[in-house]
């Protein structure tokens, strides 16, 4: 018949011939105990990767942000200095840069 430990219950059991040899030798018999849950997920483990990953995200988002800025504006700077400098021409042919805002 198996004997079942009781739940809540833990007793280190060691083999009756290793116990008597150090009943008669006098050495003594160590116990290891793993005190380490054998299920679950340790969230401590995992939080470091995905902080990484999280602040790697957000800043490429906001690097993409900033480019978006800074191509908006170039663009605005751009239409100004072309709709005050008004048509250029070289050699004949004139090339208006921006249109004006009645036309």
């Amino acid at each position: 018949m198996s004997q079942h430990t009781p739940t809540g219950q833990i007793a280190p059991h060691i083999p009756a011939d290793v116990f008597q040899r150090a009943q008669a030798t006098g050495q003594p018999v160590v116990f290891v105990v793993n005190d380490r849950p054998a299920a679950g997920v340790e969230w401590r483990r995992l939080l470091l990767p995905f902080a990484i990953a999280g602040a790697t995200v957000a800043g490429g988002w906001g690097l993409v942000a900033a480019i978006c800025f800074l191509l908006d504006a170039a663009a605005h700077t751009f239409t100004v200095i072309a709709g005050a400098a008004g048509p250029i021409g070289v050699g004949g042919i004139t090339l208006k840069l921006a249109r004006g805002k009645n036309t």
